[in-house]
């Protein structure tokens, strides 16, 4: 396929599913925009079309159009005039710098360095006692790209120190490319540059911004980016500018035009599209969990799984699978509850009376009373199971809950490269342990902290910021601290299950509603003992619990292959993107 043999709007439409279907995962790290994914597909579209104006290979050649060889000369005879003048000075460099060739260009377009057709004029540095708070606006890299933050200068500088409306501007540090400034009059700061055209009837301003952002996004895709950081204006200058015929630059900034307006429809349409199949995915599986009975979950989930293919085809819509299986396993709805398991309240009962034993053995301390538990009857929970406060399934034998040690416990100065860990925040993910952690403490320290410790099978919770980020310490995991960003929990092992108890943190809206509305009215949610002792869980029996567990492992690892063949089948689209961008060019 070519472009003379094909028009652009027909390769874009001829090859509609692949611009639109190509999805790929952004980068979490990244800033800016807070979707997390990247409509690849169009991208690459949008860079074909840059790639293919700015190579003339775009629009036909006409060969009525007056000849490009006198746009260059009109441009010269300008420049020598400004010269002249003394309103542009003569470069003084007496580095020899090499002339950048970034294309190929068709024989009728002339090419010329790049000072020969503009003026590279350098933005002015600002002491900090020149940025005032009113006063002329001083544009920043910033400002072009992610900051509304202004500052603003009262000084009187020469004319060309300004840019207004319609001038052309380009950025030139970590984060750059060219611009037509459309936000009044303003400075410009050092780290931007304005690009002042000798002559616009040689050369088209919005067609020169097009070859500034081509070169741009080259040297961004060969993975060079931070190298223009140190992009001076004398290479600028060196760069060799095509000049086609000036009607030609017309016609290529008016098909430009008329095809980035089809990408971003296209975009539009593509995102209009995944949101309302997140909408139905998300719809049809609340049915799941408002289910009445069973017989109305099956029917439910029969609808689901007639069109399961075409219903969980992005992460997105896997990951909400993955949160209704969790508020299934909550709700007492994922396996079916066995008459023969022994009733969570009963159990609860016989091991107060354990307890009682143990507190006249001396093996335990006597507790606060504990308040009454509600059984399933009175709250409409599944056969067997009953609501607990957490005071109920703590371990009495050590100190059950509690929350990592203050600054004052741990100071930053007794904290270690290597040694006994202290794990953090950074240790739980997505409801498992990662086995990660920031800080470690001499062994002397961890036995001065030893009541702060966390061992196999306990429950570290998180208490900022994502306060639903909970797990597990497996076994295997040599002993540990908590940090004070952490709370660490420790259950009855006779009642309660670790892995359940998280469950309960990741899928329960009774659990999840109840916490948020007890931060209410705080900037950030933080969690705390009194919140965890105010909260009631639904405790299913303990074999149940540990047949929820199995299910959830079980339906989590067909998950996870879903997405693994997702994510190979969306590096296939990639590639046959790519592939297609680089036959057309």
């Amino acid at each position: 396929m070519s472009v003379e043999q094909t028009s652009m709007n027909q390769l874009i439409t001829d090859n509609i599913d692949i611009w639109t279907s190509t999805v790929k995962a952004k980068s979490s790290s990244g800033r800016g925009s807070s979707k997390k994914r990247e409509l690849y597909g169009v991208k690459k579209l949008r860079e074909l079309i840059l790639e293919l104006a700015v190579r003339g290979k775009l629009v036909p050649q006409d060969p009525n159009d007056e000849p490009a060889s006198g746009l260059l000369l009109e441009s010269l005879e300008e420049k020598e005039a400004l010269l002249k003048q003394g309103l542009i000075k003569k470069s003084r460099s007496k580095k020899t710098i090499k002339e950048e060739h970034f294309y190929d260009y068709p024989a009728s377009w002339g090419v010329s360095r790049l000072e020969d057709l503009i003026h590279v004029i350098n933005g002015r540095a600002y002491k900090k006692t020149e940025m005032l708070s009113e006063g002329t606006p001083i544009l920043r890299v910033g400002n072009l790209f992610t900051s509304n933050d202004w500052y603003y200068s009262d000084l009187q500088l020469e004319a060309d120190k300004y840019i207004d409306n319609g001038d052309l501007i380009y950025a030139w540090s970590a984060s750059f490319g060219p611009f037509i400034w459309d936000g009044g009059k303003v400075i410009y700061h050092y780290h931007i540059w304005k690009m002042d055209i000798f002559r616009e009837t040689s050369l088209d301003k919005e067609f020169s911004k097009l070859f500034l952002q081509a070169i741009s996004e080259r040297i961004k895709a060969s993975g060079n980016g931070i190298a223009m950081i140190h992009m001076t204006k004398e290479r600028m200058e060196k760069v060799m500018h095509p000049l086609p015929p000036i009607n030609e630059q017309h016609r290529i900034v008016a098909k430009v035009d008329e095809l980035m307006t089809l990408c971003d429809q296209l975009e539009q349409q593509t995102e209009a599209s995944i949101e309302a199949h997140q909408v139905l995915v998300i719809t049809l599986l609340d049915t799941l969990t408002n289910s009445a009975n069973a017989d109305e979950l099956m029917q439910n989930w029969a609808r689901i799984s007639e069109h399961f293919d075409t219903l969980f085809t992005t992460e997105a819509s896997i990951d909400q699978l993955k949160q209704t299986i969790l508020q299934l396993a909550v709700m007492g709805k994922l396996v079916p509850q066995d008459p023969n398991d022994e009733p969570a309240a009963k159990l609860l009962e016989r091991i107060a009376e354990e307890k009682v034993q143990l507190i006249k053995d001396k093996k335990i301390k006597k507790q606060k009373a504990l308040p009454p538990i509600a059984d399933d009857k009175s709250l409409g929970l599944p056969s067997g199971w009953c609501s607990m406060k957490i005071d109920h399934m703590l371990d009495g034998t050590r100190n059950g809950m509690i929350t990592g040690p203050f600054g004052s416990a741990l100071k930053k100065s007794e904290h270690q490269e290597c040694g006994f860990p202290v794990w953090g925040i950074e240790s739980i993910k997505s409801g498992k342990f990662t086995h990660r952690n920031k800080i470690f403490v001499s062994d002397e320290k961890s036995k001065e902290l030893e009541s702060f410790s966390a061992v196999a099978g306990d429950i570290i919770i998180s208490r900022s910021g994502t306060i639903d980020e909970v797990g597990v310490i497996p076994v295997g995991v040599v002993d540990g601290l908590i940090s004070t960003n952490l709370i660490r929990v420790s259950l009855l092992d006779k009642l309660v299950e670790p892995e359940y108890f998280c469950f309960l943190f990741k899928g329960s809206l009774q659990v999840l509603d109840k916490i948020k509305e007890m931060c209410a009215g705080t900037t950030r949610l933080f969690l705390n003992q009194k919140i965890l002792k105010a909260l009631d869980f639904p405790i299913p029996p303990l074999q149940e619990q540990r047949r929820i567990i199995l299910a959830v492992e079980q339906l989590f690892d067909i998950c996870e292959l879903l997405k693994k063949r997702l994510n190979a089948s969306q590096q296939v689209q990639i590639k046959l993107t790519d592939a297609i961008v680089e036959q057309v060019i």
